[in-house]
C-alpha cells in the first residue's frame, strides 16, 4: 500500500494540473491576448451578427462571390458538422461532382474564362473554407459587376482591397475573404 499511494497522489496532482489549471490558464491568456478569435471573430453590421470571418457561408445570388464548394453534413456550411467529402482522388464520385461544379459555375459565369480555378470545384478538409484564391475571385468579377451594375475595375479594387496576403510570403498564399468582400460590396455607393 505504501508503494501506491505516491502513484494515487501523482494521477490526482496530474490530473488537476493537466485537466483543470492548464485548459483554464490557456483559456484564460486566449481571451486576453487574442480576444476577437476567441470570441469566434464575428462581424457585426448595424448590430446585427452577419458571420464569423473564419467560417464559410453559402452565397447564391449572382451580386455576391462565392466561395469554396462546402462538404458538411446535411446543410452547407454547417460549422456544427465540419468536415471533408472523403473521396479520393481516384474515386468517380468525386470526378461527377466537380464536373457538375464545373459546369453550373460556367452557367452562372458566361463571360468568365472557360478554366474555372480549382478552389471553386473542390471543397476544402473542413467544408468551411472562409476565403478563396485572387484569382478565384477574380474568375467571378464579371458576373458580380454586372448584376451589381458595377465597373469591372470598382469591383477588381474591392477584391485587390479584401486580400490579404501572408507577413512572409513563404508562409501561406493571398487569400480573399469571401463574407468581407460581400460585405464591402453590399456597402459600396459607386
Amino acid at each position: 500500500m505504501s508503494m501506491l499511494r505516491p502513484g494515487i497522489v501523482l494521477l490526482l496532482l496530474l490530473t488537476l494540473i493537466t485537466g483543470g489549471v492548464y485548459p483554464l490558464l490557456t483559456t484564460l491568456l486566449g481571451q486576453w491576448w487574442f480576444a476577437d478569435r476567441a470570441a469566434g471573430s464575428l462581424i457585426y453590421q448595424h448590430d446585427r451578427l452577419r458571420g464569423s470571418r473564419l467560417i464559410g457561408q453559402d452565397f447564391t445570388q449572382p451580386g455576391y462571390f462565392q466561395g469554396r464548394p462546402s462538404a458538411t453534413a446535411e446543410t452547407p456550411y454547417n460549422p456544427q458538422a465540419s468536415g471533408g467529402s472523403n473521396l479520393a482522388a481516384s474515386n468517380p464520385e468525386l470526378d461527377k461532382q466537380i464536373a457538375a461544379r464545373v459546369a453550373a459555375l460556367r452557367a452562372a459565369n458566361p463571360n468568365a474564362s472557360p478554366a474555372v480555378p480549382v478552389d471553386l470545384v473542390t471543397a476544402s478538409a473542413s467544408g468551411l473554407d472562409y476565403g478563396i484564391s485572387p484569382e478565384a475571385a477574380a474568375w467571378q468579377i464579371p458576373r458580380v459587376a454586372a448584376a451589381r451594375q458595377l465597373s469591372a475595375q470598382t469591383v477588381a479594387r474591392l477584391v485587390k482591397a479584401h486580400t490579404a496576403t501572408p507577413l512572409i510570403g513563404f508562409l501561406g498564399k493571398p487569400v480573399v475573404n469571401v463574407l468581407a468582400l460581400n460585405l464591402a460590396l453590399d456597402a459600396n455607393k459607386d
